[in-house]
């Protein structure tokens, strides 16, 4: 199939390689230009989103943040420009839900398909093609773009309709944010009081407390391996969404408020381009304690 792919990042590079990897015609492009590892396996540098449009029939947006993917979509040199009806738009990023409704509604003008699919898994699940992928979309257009997204990911679920997708991603990013505060909070403690945090955190992990964040993140607060797979700021922007929706909603989301804080924190002292899971630092800075040496 011809198949665009639009942001080459951390995540975008090593999806828009799967794609090359099965057969596909992979037009490219990319703020910071098409990675030579990409180049090599057969993608097809573009100068614009417009000229990614022009040739290719499904085009896949993997981008920071709602103003990016508005640029890409509808700006001057904007996919919209290169779009014909029968084409397809799916974008991967994580974004505001009620602006995805807006995006969509411009591209099905056209006479496009639109798909909002935001993943979570981070690096490892990029390079691995095990991502989670959370679709809002019409039924026909999912079922025609799965075979795609089979191909970056293990755990694809039509959530439904347009806006969903985001929704379900921005709820993802609430548990995943909590889940490192409470395990940057217990281990804290653990070291405050003595114990090996390192050894805390592998009794946890035969227990009911057992995570995901505290095998992977909980490893990385201790061993001080805070470079990026997913960034604090770009963590910052996805509970500014869920604050921002829960206020449309009249919801009060106590813990979201406070793990932002964290994460504002965090940026404040200079750690905004880290992982994730340095939001532990934020916990330390306020306790005078570091719970471990890098």
């Amino acid at each position: 199939m011809k198949l665009g792919f639009i942001g080459l990042g951390i995540m975008g590079s090593p999806m828009a390689g799967h794609l090359l990897a099965a057969g596909h015609e992979v037009y490219a492009q990319s703020r910071s230009g098409v990675p030579q590892a990409l180049k090599e396996a057969g993608a097809r540098p573009c100068a614009s989103a417009t000229e990614v449009g022009k040739q290719a029939d499904i085009i896949f947006t993997m981008v920071p943040d709602t103003p990016h993917v508005e640029e890409v979509l509808l700006g001057a040199q904007g996919l919209a420009h290169g779009l014909s009806a029968g084409k397809t738009v799916v974008d991967m990023s994580s974004i505001s839900p009620i602006a995805t409704k807006t995006f969509a509604q411009r591209i099905q003008a056209l006479g496009c398909d639109y798909l909002d699919a935001p993943v979570s898994g981070g690096e490892v699940g990029a390079k691995a093609a095990s991502l989670t992928i959370m679709v809002g979309a019409s039924e026909g257009a999912f079922e025609r773009v799965k075979p795609l997204f089979e191909l970056m990911g293990k755990n694809i679920t039509h959530v439904g309709a347009i806006g969903d997708g985001q929704t379900c991603k921005v709820a993802n990013q609430i548990i995943v944010a909590l889940n490192i505060e409470a395990v940057g909070e217990a281990l804290l403690f653990a070291a405050r009081a003595g114990a090996d945090p390192a050894k805390v955190r592998q009794a946890l992990m035969g227990g009911f407390a057992a995570s995901r964040i505290l095998e992977v993140h909980g490893e990385r607060m201790i061993k001080r391996t805070f470079n990026p797979g997913f960034r604090i700021e770009l963590h910052q922007k996805d509970l500014k969404l869920a604050l921002e929706g829960a206020h449309a909603l009249g919801l009060s989301l106590p813990h979201t408020a406070s793990a932002l804080q964290l994460m504002n924190s965090c940026t404040a002292h200079g750690g905004g381009q880290l992982d994730h899971s340095s939001l532990v630092r934020a916990l330390e800075i306020a306790a005078n304690f570091q719970l471990a040496q890098g």
